[in-house]
């Protein structure tokens, strides 16, 4: 997905995503990592920001990136109206550069999946570790193999919300657990109709035991590897899988 296909999706990115455990999610950042401290914070994938903006009233200081402009300017006016101090970059993962002098980073709410080819996977744990101090942690989640082949296909799946409703269809994809999605938005205007917009995303996970090889040859010491917030190993039929790794 193009940064410019992010603009329908990045319109009401919020709304679809309010069932995300976002302070779960911080929670567990600051059980490994420990009390902000004003320690700086790298947050992979920013997207809209939400994240981002939980870490920085707990005291972190937050740099975000991501590939969308339109998910970068929702970050930079939730801060502003928050009256919180971030950077952000418009930059891909795989790419992302001039970064460094972090503690810690994060890639959260699966958005590595969509990075799909295991090199550019590699390369963005290269960056990451370039841009952490030693000791810096890397923190961040992926969609099991379990949900890629088996839940993801129990679609179509739709949600009617007072502003907008969608129809997300997903397909496999050409790659060995890859999905394919087709999105159409139906968001209401001011005057009470609807605009129509459609979206395509492509997401690919990897088998775990590959993250932690990818890991390890960027130079991480792989420090646990857990699922669906239980902090136990992951099972056949685990959704989300979390990984810690350690510069």
């Amino acid at each position: 997905m193009t940064g410019d296909s992010y603009r329908a999706f990045a319109s009401v990115y919020d709304l679809l995503m309010e069932d995300i455990p976002y302070g779960q999610y911080a929670d567990w950042v600051r059980e490994i990592v420990g009390p902000a401290g004003g320690r700086a914070l790298l947050d992979i994938g920013c997207g809209t920001g939400v994240l981002s903006e939980r870490f920085a009233k707990e005291g972190f200081r937050v740099t975000g990136i991501d590939l969308s402009g339109d998910m970068l300017a929702a970050a930079r006016e939730r801060f502003a109206e928050a009256g919180l101090e971030g950077t952000f970059f418009e930059q891909p993962m795989q790419a992302m550069e001039g970064h460094s002098g972090y503690d810690i980073a994060v890639i959260a709410i699966d958005s590595l999946n969509y990075v799909t080819a295991q090199e550019e996977v590699a390369a963005v744990f290269r960056h990451a570790y370039d841009a952490l101090n030693a000791g810096g942690h890397l923190l961040f989640d992926v969609h099991s193999p379990y949900k890629m082949t088996e839940l993801f296909m129990d679609g179509p799946f739709t949600a009617d919300l007072d502003s907008v409703s969608y129809i997300w269809h997903t397909y496999p994809g050409e790659e060995p657990l890859s999905i394919e999605s087709e999105i159409s938005f139906f968001i209401r205007r001011p005057d009470g109709l609807y605009e129509r917009q459609e979206e395509f995303h492509l997401q690919r996970s990897f088998p775990p035991d590959t993250y932690v090889r990818l890991l390890s040859e960027a130079g991480f010491r792989v420090r646990s590897v857990t699922a669906d917030w239980t902090g136990d190993a992951p099972e056949s039929d685990s959704e989300r899988i979390f990984f810690h790794a350690e510069k």
